[in-house]
């Protein structure tokens, strides 16, 4: 696979006028669906809970961006299991196949671009400028892992020594868990998973609490691209409620944590600790 060489999206001027209606559109078209529900998403199971996450504007408290299923343990438990079993056979697709999916979502972002910078208007109240940086950003992250996977899948120089064959790999860990902050709640987000993701492993991802619809969103560019159910497992909940068992699982193999220093070092401990039965 032969790609251009990368480059960094252009930011959207806004002193353009039509790049001003475009914004304007795209935030009409989300506030027509603020207020919807969201599954929780495991495997190839739309999840309903009768607990829920309620995200706000946090530009007007009294507007419902968004609600979403609230995990529990036992969702918790069902993500891990559905992300294991699709390891088994996402780890074997070809690094090439697996970049071509991230480069299929460069094409569905750019298109959704506006649609997905008034999302962050919306549920984190991001300025116009912000928000386009934000999806400028996760862009850069699918265009630049993408290329990566496909560096990292070359063979590598070796010394050579008589007798000897030799070579060096980089091979998949398996499951990881992905909690991502809310204040970048999509290029981080997009960047962390896309990153497992593309090196063969599986993720449950938990999203901010805070911004949980523009995970759902993110799901959303999946579905379009035709990921594999599995490889992607969404689920929204407390972290008091599903972290550390998402954290402990003896088959999470790594975690990917953006946040406080407290809750940092609280996964670094647990994360630490050898479980019964971990792989």
């Amino acid at each position: 696979m032969s790609l251009p060489r990368f480059a960094t999206e252009a930011f959207t001027d806004f002193t353009v006028p039509a790049n001003r209606k475009k914004m304007e559109k795209a935030l009409a078209l989300v506030e027509s669906q603020l207020g919807r529900e969201y599954d929780i998403i495991i495997g190839a199971e739309r999840i309903k809970t009768e607990q829920k996450l309620y995200s706000y504007n946090p530009s007007n408290k009294d507007e419902v961006v968004g609600i979403v299923q609230k995990g529990s343990v036992a969702e918790a438990e069902k993500a891990i299991a559905a992300a294991y079993e699709a390891f088994q056979t996402w780890q074997y697709v070809k690094p090439e196949k697996r970049a071509q999916y991230l480069l299929k979502a460069v094409k569905v972002l750019r298109r959704r671009k506006f649609e997905y910078a008034a999302w962050m208007v919306f549920e984190v109240g991001k300025n116009w400028a912000e928000a386009d940086a934000d999806v400028a950003e996760a862009i850069d992250y699918l265009e630049f892992y993408a290329r990566e996977m496909l560096r990292y899948a070359k063979p590598k120089p070796l010394v050579k020594y008589p007798g000897e064959k030799n070579e060096q790999v980089y091979i998949p860990l398996g499951v990881g868990v992905v909690v991502p902050p809310w204040n970048f709640p999509l290029a981080i987000l997009l960047g962390m998973t896309t990153a497992a993701v593309v090196s063969g492993n599986n993720v449950v991802l938990k999203p901010s609490s805070e911004s949980p619809v523009i995970g759902a969103k993110f799901m959303e560019l999946w579905d379009e691209v035709g990921l594999p159910k599995g490889v992607i497992n969404f689920l929204p909940g407390g972290g008091a409620t599903i972290g550390d068992t998402l954290v402990g699982h003896p088959k999470t193999r790594f975690v990917a944590f953006t946040g406080s220093r407290e809750v940092g070092t609280h996964i670094y401990e647990l994360a630490a600790k050898v479980q019964p039965g971990q792989i």
